[in-house]
């Protein structure tokens, strides 16, 4: 990542300045340098929180991410200040990820800059030019797997790095016609196993299906760096579970232990 100043703070691009992006940045705590920081490698990461109980538990119990969908037509949508509200209530240190659809850049800088964010996660269909107008906000981009495995991200990525613009992580997700996630079923762990194509890509985020029962099985079959799940530690209300939220950070954790010094990606 380009940084344009020796403060470390993050840049902008395309002429979006923060003042501009968000009207309501007194009322949500400012935009400043503090926003724009490393995401680093986290690596389980609990998506989908819509309540500030649901955060902090899931942070109390150990995710050190969690993902807050803006994209209205997800049953786990959350405004932005509902997502201020979770925000607050997060065990420290946790990353805040926020999920976007086909949004604009001014709309994901106005959450970046309101939240506030740690990163952002593109799900839907932007290009890659999107990722060079966001600057230097890290950004988790999303590829959904479809009978043509890893080749059209292969070729997104590449103009991503023709652009000065790759992501901060991959994620990898499941192809579901009309869906663009959260739909609980399970990806292609064999075309994600490809995964990664060069030295240069990002380290890999693994989601789709996952849930306590195969996220072990799903570790050592795809060695990614990180899990994502959702519908994989809900109860029956659509609310987190404890106890599958327990299960889901142990057994992830445990089986992501045993690929520590052994080649992770």
């Amino acid at each position: 990542m380009i940084r344009d100043r020796p403060t470390g703070k993050y840049s902008l691009r395309a002429g979006l300045q923060p003042a501009g992006a968000c009207g309501r940045i007194a009322e949500c705590g400012g935009l400043d340098g503090s926003v724009f920081r490393e995401i680093g490698v986290f690596s389980v990461k609990i998506c989908g929180i819509t309540t500030r109980e649901d955060g902090r538990m899931v942070s109390d119990i150990g995710a050190d991410a969690v993902g807050l969908n803006f994209y209205p037509r997800s049953r786990r949508f959350v405004s932005l200040e509902a997502a201020v509200q979770i925000a607050r209530r997060l065990a420290p240190g946790v990353r805040k990820v926020g999920v976007f659809v086909n949004a604009s850049a001014e709309q994901i800088l106005d959450a970046v800059g309101c939240v506030p964010l740690d990163a952002v996660q593109l799900h839907g269909d932007e290009p890659p030019e999107m990722l060079a107008q966001l600057g230097t906000i890290p950004v988790i981009r999303a590829f959904r797997l479809s009978q043509s495995g890893l080749g059209a991200a292969a070729e997104y990525l590449e103009r991503c790095r023709q652009l000065g613009a790759v992501p901060a992580m991959v994620l990898v997700d499941a192809y579901h016609p009309g869906a663009y996630g959260g739909t609980g079923q399970r990806a292609d762990w064999p075309a994600a196993a490809a995964y990664p194509l060069a030295p240069w890509h990002p380290p890999l985020v693994l989601a789709g299906g996952l849930d306590p029962d195969n996220v072990a099985e799903a570790i050592r079959a795809v060695r990614p760096r990180a899990v994502d799940t959702a519908s994989g530690v809900e109860g029956p209300a659509g609310r987190k579970d404890r106890r599958r939220v327990e299960l889901f950070v142990r057994r992830a954790r445990q089986a992501l232990a045993e690929l520590q010094g052994d080649g992770e990606r």
